[in-house]
């Protein structure tokens, strides 16, 4: 049975995503603002989100439901690993910690693997899905925001086992609505989709204060005053 899981993600999250987008640490991101310690605890977060979400489908690559979703390429955790030497050197490992929103991020993924494993998908819907959309555009941003070197810092938005990321996701958003759950499950992932953006605006509020440190409460007041149209209000359902 196919629910079309995919659509109701876009359509079921649209809200959520509009309200992430309008963040004030994100909002100063895409207006061109970046301030590298907040970005750089920003990549030591992501670390540790990304690897307990790539540790958990790992351990369900034969899961009935997930083993369609289980693409290796997708994984961020070793280009965090490069971007996190970069900006803190070869200790990197010993001078990281995930802050206390990125702490119940991966307690929640663990914690579902454990109980209910299907949510999982609302997790690589959220991140892998957004870091496809918008990759290119944020990596362009970060690089002249901090001034960095062709390369440094921004491993991360590199899909480098992905040539055409633009038909990787439309392949993945049909096998999303392709896959056989029925809709009490697909109203779940969707759920669970919405509480994803949560736990990233929390991990992304926790910026701030060093965000307006740097550029001053004024600039971040008149940078973040105006909500912004979400970018899933924008764009046509089929993209």
């Amino acid at each position: 049975m196919s629910v079309n899981l995919a659509t109701q993600l876009r359509e079921g999250t649209k809200k959520s995503h509009t309200m992430a987008e309008n963040v004030g640490f994100i909002k100063c991101f895409l207006k061109g603002t970046v301030e590298k310690t907040s970005y750089r605890t920003l990549g030591a977060n992501f670390y540790f989100v990304y690897s307990a979400m790539e540790e958990e489908m790992e351990r369900h690559h034969n899961h009935p439901i997930l083993s369609r979703l289980y693409f290796p390429e997708l994984n961020r955790k070793q280009s965090l690993e490069k971007d996190l030497y970069y900006f803190y050197g070869s200790n990197w490992r010993e001078e990281i910690a995930p802050t206390v929103a990125a702490q119940a991020y991966v307690a929640r993924i663990r914690e579902i693997s454990n109980t209910e494993p299907e949510l999982l998908i609302a997790h690589l819907y959220t991140r892998y899905m957004g870091d496809l959309s918008g990759g290119q555009i944020l990596k362009a941003i970060a690089q002249r925001g901090m001034n960095l070197s062709e390369g440094e810092g921004i491993q991360f938005y590199e899909f480098k086992d992905i040539p055409d990321e633009k038909a990787f996701k439309a392949n993945y958003r049909q096998i999303m609505n392709d896959l056989s759950i029925d809709q009490a499950t697909a109203d779940r992932i969707v759920a669970e989709a919405n509480a994803a953006f949560g736990m990233n605006m929390k991990m992304f509020n926790e910026l701030e204060g060093n965000l307006i440190k740097a550029i001053g409460l004024m600039l971040f007041n008149t940078l973040t005053r105006k909500r912004a149209t979400g970018s899933t209000e924008l764009a046509p359902a089929a993209e």
